[in-house]
């Protein structure tokens, strides 16, 4: 094991004052939200009903990744996740490279969640053409970053409405169109393969289970906030696993029956922009007023994720700002000890600059990539774990770890080259960061 833990009778620590449900509740809310409602619709535009196996695939690979999480923060219980691993287990620049591209990836699915909020908002009537979605997405992420600077209970509150208001709207979404799903599915899923022009089905595919990888890494927001959880090394994977089989079940039902339903046309993302497949599907199988109830849910769903990644985002950026590789000043805590309020401010910086592109297949697949390489390296330093700190068997890591490396690089060319640029541009300035704000 290399690297030292500088944090203990160190800086001001965080609370522990969050149980398993609401750890649960935490992860629920990172997950359930932009996955279904927006990024269903991306995949189904890559590669068509087979976006249903590509649920099933990515569901696959995020429970390795998440029992790999599990043990990790289990026995490493502070803020920060696979950043502070990558210091524990593996060597500080590694550790560095997970923690940036973390907050590359979250950035940009947080990005995708302000704007598909406004897409879905638009669909209540609510905003105007002559403003452009960006700017309306500005607002969104904007308020959510005040929200979080009043502290974490508070948001908790919130997070346990919009989430529960979520699963409602999933459920009822399901039941409204489970009679025509099974009249219809014959033709809604015949072909089961249909790959987006210009690409053939294993490289339309991989890419899908790519991108729909992205819906349930939400999960993560249980690791990163590791430092706030009671009884850590036993409550942590047991909230990570309810948090995967939950988000799985209700994944892959929502597609079954939504594609089965509404077919494939109506939630299939081709352009740019943000569009509201869920609210489409609805309004094909169940009329104009459960469209309206569940462009509401989605407009709740979203927030309710967009809130809880600039909390697990500042959580990171705080990890990074006291260990040097980010300006200290993140790692300071509000006078309550609940909240990085430099941080909390930092990433809503980011996330605005990243909702300012407007495009939700950009941001999606940027994070695709960038949340793939941070969890090859979560694997990797789970591999890491000895014996007595082992709680799974090894082969689910190097699983985790193969298939995360080979998912990274079939989202758009473009994409990935770009992901590799912003992750050579932190190395170089790491060094420099570390010797303007190096602590003696």
């Amino acid at each position: 094991m290399t690297g030292e833990d500088p944090v203990e009778g160190g800086p001001p620590q965080l609370k522990r004052q969050v149980g398993v449900g609401g750890a649960v509740v935490l992860g629920l809310g990172s997950i359930v939200g932009t996955g279904v409602f927006v990024s269903i619709g991306i995949a189904a535009g890559v590669i068509g009903p087979a976006v249903i196996a590509a649920i099933a695939v990515a569901a696959v690979v995020a429970t390795c990744n998440g029992l790999s999480s599990a043990q990790l923060a289990a026995n490493h219980p502070q803020s920060g996740g696979t950043y502070e691993y990558g210091h524990r287990w593996l060597v500080p620049w590694v550790g560095f490279v997970a923690g940036w591209m973390f907050l590359c990836a979250k950035s940009a699915s947080a990005a995708t969640a302000a704007l598909g909020v406004i897409a879905y908002a638009r669909r209540l009537g609510v905003g105007t053409d002559a403003i452009e979605d960006r700017w309306l997405a500005l607002a969104v992420v904007l308020g959510t970053t005040l929200l979080v600077l009043f502290g974490l209970k508070r948001s908790n509150r919130i997070n346990t409405v919009l989430v529960v208001s979520t699963v409602f709207t999933l459920l009822l979404f399901v039941t409204c169109g489970l009679g025509m799903a099974v009249s219809e599915a014959s033709e809604s899923l015949v072909p089961f393969w249909r790959p987006a022009e210009g690409t053939t089905s294993p490289a339309a595919f991989a890419e899908a289970c790519a991108l729909m990888f992205v819906a349930y890494t939400g999960y993560g927001r249980i690791a990163t906030m590791g430092e706030e959880i009671e009884d850590p090394r036993r409550k942590i994977p047991r909230a990570m696993i309810a948090t995967l089989v939950i988000s799985m079940l209700l994944y892959i039902t929502v597609a079954v029956v939504g594609v089965s339903a509404a077919g494939v046309e109506a939630f299939a993302i081709t352009g740019s922009g943000a569009p509201a497949p869920l609210e489409q599907a609805a309004g094909r199988f169940g009329g104009a007023g459960l469209a309206w109830v569940v462009a509401g849910g989605a407009v709740l769903a979203m927030l309710g994720v967009l809130l809880n990644l600039v909390l697990g985002l500042s959580r990171v950026a705080l990890a990074m700002g006291r260990r040097g590789d980010l300006p200290s000043q993140l790692a300071k805590l509000d006078a309550r000890g609940e909240s990085p309020t430099v941080a909390v401010v930092a990433v809503g910086v980011l996330i605005a600059a990243m909702a300012a592109l407007g495009d939700v297949r950009t941001t999606w697949s940027f994070s695709a990539f960038a949340v793939l390489v941070y969890y090859s390296l979560t694997n990797l330093a789970a591999l890491r774990l000895s014996k007595e700190e082992r709680l799974y068997p090894a082969w689910i890591s190097v699983l985790g770890l193969v298939a995360c490396g080979f998912l990274a690089f079939w989202v758009d060319r473009e994409v990935w080259m770009t992901g590799l640029g912003v992750m050579a541009g932190g190395l170089v300035l790491r060094p420099i960061i570390r010797s303007v704000y190096s602590r003696s």
